[in-house]
Parts: structure tokens; sequence; C-alpha cells
């Protein structure tokens, strides 16, 4: 009989927790380790025993999946992360993926797609189901106006949209209009995260 693949888990909601540990814990195939509410709390249990698979959510109370990726990097464990999340920016993606992650799984999907990619990176597979690998590569401020990338830069000088308005001579539904438009292309939903991108590529170029 296959021994069965060891799986711990972290992730900031306790309804998440609860439920993936059940669905895990249920399949046959693996047995569930530990299952934590932040970041460190993992990282202490990996340093006392590295299990196969971490599944692990991106945004933590305390660190990001990121930083978690790093330290299973630094620390030279054999621990192969699966990154479980509901962001939707193809920036935490790319992070994921550069940062080392066997595994990238939306939230969204189907829980039988996760449990599939537990087995495949158990087998020494990158799982990254309904992925385009092209965005790893893709610099997501290339596809900017001139105009949206003065207002990007606007955002990260913190500029709110009246300022904006007033400095560069247009309206404000204008301003709104063409916030929109930056954002579904950045793949982001607010200024909050358009600016996280902003700063993370241009941290990335120097």
């Amino acid at each position: 009989m296959a021994a069965k693949i060891e799986v711990t888990i972290a992730d900031q909601n306790p309804v998440v927790r609860a439920g993936l540990d059940a669905l895990i814990e249920r399949d046959g195939r693996f047995n569930v380790c530990g299952v934590y509410p932040t970041g460190e709390a993992l990282i202490n249990a990996l340093r006392q025993k590295p299990v196969e698979i971490a599944v692990v959510g991106w945004t933590l109370p305390d660190i990001n999946g990121g930083a978690v990726l790093q330290r299973v990097k630094q620390e030279k464990w054999q621990t192969r992360v699966i990154i479980y999340t509901g962001e939707r920016s193809n920036d935490v993606l790319r992070q994921a993926i550069k940062g080392g992650a066997w595994g990238f799984v939306s939230k969204t999907e189907d829980p039988q797609v996760l449990l599939e990619a537990v087995v495949s990176v158990a087998r020494g597979r990158l799982s990254l189901p309904y992925v385009d690998i092209d965005l790893l590569n893709h610099d997501p401020l290339e596809g900017l106006t001139a105009r949206e990338r003065e207002l990007l830069a606007a955002l990260a000088n913190g500029w709110t949209n009246l300022q904006i308005a007033a400095r560069t001579g247009i309206s404000r539904n204008t301003v709104k209009y063409h916030l929109k438009n930056l954002y579904d292309k950045l793949g982001v939903s607010n200024r909050a995260m358009a600016v996280a991108l902003h700063v993370s590529v241009n941290r990335s170029e120097s």
C-alpha cells in the first residue's frame, strides 16, 4: 500500500482552514499533518518537521505567501508549496512562480482541482491549472497608454481623483474612466492593488 502524501495547510480564514482540513483528510491519498492560521506558525512547524506539500494562502495575517516561499528556499526544506488563493492579480501569480511555488490554484476552482494539484506536485510536476504561462514573462505595465502610466504614477504619489483631474486638466469622470481601463489592464480591482503592482515592478527593475 502506497504511503499517504503528507500535507500541511496555512490560511488566514478559519472556515477555509477547516474546509481544507476536512476535504484533504477525507481523501484516502493524503494525511494532514498540521493546520495553521499564520505564516510564522507554518514556518515554525516546518522547521520541526518539513512535510511533502504545504497548501498556503497568499494573504496571511503576518506575512504573505511570497515570504513563506522565500523562507522555504532559504532553509532548503524539501517541502513543495502550492499557493491556494482568491487573489486575482497576475502579479501574485508571477511572484508565486518566481518565488518557487510548485502549484498555483484559485479558490474559485472546484476543490477537486486542488486535490489533483497536490497529487501532481507530490509526483514532482508543476501544477498550474488554467494558468496562462505567458503571464509570467509579461510586463504588466507594457500595454498602458501614456495617460494610463501618468495616472498610475499619480496614484503611487497618493493623489486623489480630484487632484488628478485638477493637475492633468481632465474631468473627474474622465479620470474614473481611465482608472477603470487601467485596473482592467493590470488585472486589479482597486487603486491599492494598482500601486502595489507599480511598486513591485519598479523594485524588480531597479
